[in-house]
């Protein structure tokens, strides 16, 4: 069967990513796993470029940010962990402070609390 089909997509952006920030930079796997002082090891990091590993911890993304230069919010996105704005659609997106603080929300239930704020917002403006 074939493994790239089955890997999800934000593996293999973030094992593309990674091989070639680390290339375009002209560093080896040696040179990354000496530049984030051994928290990510050449080994790790091969199989991190190969897609073997699909998802590392986010202490492992935030040192190969530092390593190779690049945002750790871009890396975090491309693990899967975090979802841009512009990514969702415009009736997914969440408010600041109520739907993050309520925990396990169905989509039900998120959307009948964005009707009532809704209606709250309306009524203020009357």
């Amino acid at each position: 069967m074939d493994r790239s089909k089955q890997e999800p997509k934000s593996t293999n952006r973030l094992s593309t990513f990674l091989r070639s920030e680390r290339i375009g930079k002209e560093l080896s796997l040696r040179d990354v796993e000496r530049a984030t002082d051994g928290e990510v090891s050449n080994a790790y990091l091969s199989q991190l470029e190969t897609g073997k590993i699909a998802k590392p911890s986010p202490h492992i993304l935030y040192s190969l940010s530092i390593a190779l230069d690049v945002k750790y919010e871009n890396l975090m996105e491309r693990a899967g962990y975090v979802t841009t704005q512009g990514a969702r659609k415009s009736e997914e997106k969440h408010g600041r402070a109520a739907t993050f603080a309520i925990d396990n929300l169905t989509i039900e239930e998120e959307t009948e609390l964005r009707r009532f704020l809704s209606f709250i917002r309306t009524e203020k403006r009357k």
